[in-house]
């Protein structure tokens, strides 16, 4: 998967973010993204080649594997990366917007009739929903996801050997995973970096929702005072 789309997608969306936001962004290209690009996808690209089972019955080691990876890990990791950074495509759409709006203006009224926007990457009014509803669509993505891969497996750990009794098998059989240690510690740290982002959307929100609340209280203490 070419990923160059989502670098040029995240630096395009860091020039509207607030401080928390590039933090943000900065996690999930580099703790994420990188790290999902770079190991992850080595780690797992034997998972199923690997996973040994003490029986040579045709078919039995296909649906245990299917029984204990429904989905794999770096499929739904991609997924989730993808979701996540499709909310930033909002702020970006508003922006250019209100640009391609303000070029028609200046093109009926000409370019000394003032501009529509004091500053249009600025989060004001539509935009400033925008970009809120944004920060909580990522923290709900997130959230799904590692709900998801709680239910999916089980304390998010992967166990040495696992039991199936799934037909064709012919009894019990054993089934081993492939390097779990090494998967676990990479499904620990995507679960972790994904909480962070999780915190981070939602402090960056309240940020903005108490800054908003301070603005108006300031605006109507002048206005009072006038």
């Amino acid at each position: 998967m070419n990923w160059g789309v989502y670098e040029a997608l995240l630096t395009g969306v860091n020039k509207f973010s607030t401080e928390f936001g590039r933090i943000w962004l900065s996690v999930v290209f580099i703790f994420r993204i990188l790290v999902y690009a770079v190991s992850a996808t080595r780690v797992w690209g034997d998972d199923q080649k690997d996973f040994d089972c003490n029986t040579r019955q045709p078919g039995c080691t296909n649906v245990c594997y299917d029984q204990y990876f429904p989905v794999s890990h770096i499929r739904l990791w991609a997924l989730q990366l993808i979701l996540v950074t499709c909310p930033s495509l909002l702020v970006v759409m508003h922006v250019a917007y209100r640009e391609n709006r303000e070029r028609k203006h200046m093109e009926k009224l000409g370019e000394n009739c003032g501009n529509l926007y004091q500053n249009i990457g600025k989060k004001r009014g539509g935009l400033w929903w925008t970009y809120l509803i944004s920060l909580f669509i990522k923290a709900a993505v997130d959230s799904v996801f590692i709900y998801v891969f709680h239910r999916l497996y089980e304390n998010f750990f992967l166990p040495r050997l696992v039991k199936c009794t799934l037909p064709p098998c012919p009894n019990i059989v054993d089934c081993f995973i492939s390097r779990p240690s090494e998967k676990n510690i990479f499904t620990l740290f995507m679960i972790i970096t994904s909480v962070v982002c999780v915190l981070l959307n939602l402090v960056e929100a309240a940020y903005l929702v108490g800054k908003k609340c301070k603005e108006t209280i300031q605006s109507r203490s002048n206005m009072t005072v006038l």
